[in-house]
């Protein structure tokens, strides 16, 4: 069995746990997920099984949408309601244009500082792992892009007022730090107060299965739910293959565009794609090596 699911996780559980249930129920072995959520968190979690997992990477890579309630007025050890509550600033009131003006000035290229309680490593360590033995190390900032912060609905009413955010962002970002990075440019603090994650690159919460929704299609004998390995890629530009040059992709080796039908305009050098034999089955996923008209593709995981 290989493929994808587009897994619905609930609250409670970790990703890891999420993805050994899913090992268990479909008796997998290889089986992985492209990006973690916390326990307090919930929504899309992509589950790659067999060769899919090798698909993971570029899964991850994309962007990502949530939706995200925050408490203000307060802040936490670990910059959500799963920790200890260590300052509280209660308010009146929320200005609703105060809050969306600091929503610009987070919208863009940002720079983050890692949470402790993060599966960052430090000298071979989980950050973690450290934070729970109550050290805390230094950590430098890490770039990460904001494409889409707005404010959804809010709670002006104090002590701790609370609003639901939309944000669009880069793989790397911490929703966490970016509540915790709002409040502390409001002067009052703030944390997540709970976090959805609506899509992760070409997987949406609309079609997600929740654990249960698959057991019962096992039990039923249907595998619905699975989606091909492509799945994983389809928000790369897609190129069709000839029959004449599939033993060349194969085989890694460069293919050129004569080998190929439907080379999307305007690619640029390093680009990915996703190589398909012309009854539609993924071939590849490639990097274009110069423009697509001249210089042609170079495979990097391959599906024979």
């Amino acid at each position: 069995m290989e493929g994808f699911i587009n897994l619905l996780k609930p609250p409670g559980p970790t990703s890891h746990d999420a993805v050994e249930r899913i090992r268990r129920l479909l008796g997998v072995k290889r089986v992985g997920h492209g990006g973690t959520l916390d326990p307090l968190a919930a929504g899309v979690l992509p589950v790659g099984l067999g060769r899919a997992t090798r698909l993971l990477e570029y899964v991850q890579e994309d962007s990502k949408a949530y939706r995200a309630e925050v408490i203000f007025g307060l802040e936490t050890a670990t910059q959500d309601m799963a920790g200890e509550v260590i300052n509280r600033n209660p308010l009146e009131k929320l200005d609703a244009r105060e809050l969306k003006s600091a929503l610009s000035r987070f919208t863009g290229v940002q720079e983050q500082i890692p949470p402790m309680f993060s599966a960052v490593r430090y000298r071979g360590q989980r950050l973690y792992e450290l934070a729970r033995r109550g050290e805390e190390v230094p950590r430098g900032p890490r770039r990460v892009v904001i494409y889409r912060l707005e404010l959804v609905k809010l709670w002006p009413g104090g002590p701790h007022p609370r609003a639901v955010l939309e944000v669009v962002c880069s793989k790397g970002t911490y929703v966490r730090t970016l509540c915790h990075d709002l409040g502390s440019f409001l002067g009052c603090g703030a944390a997540l107060y709970f976090l959805l994650r609506c899509r992760t690159g070409p997987f949406t919460i609309d079609d997600a299965w929740t654990l249960e929704e698959i057991e019962a299609a096992m039990w039923q004998g249907r595998r619905d739910f699975l989606l091909p390995p492509a799945a994983g890629v389809r928000h790369l530009p897609e190129v069709v293959v000839k029959p004449e040059a599939v033993k060349v992709v194969l085989r890694g080796a460069l293919v050129s565009p004569n080998g190929c039908r439907n080379c999307p305009p305007g690619l640029q050098e390093g680009d990915l794609v996703r190589l398909h034999r012309e009854e539609g089955s993924l071939l590849a996923v490639a990097r274009c090596m110069g423009k697509s008209s001249v210089a042609g593709f170079k495979p990097e995981k391959v599906f024979p």
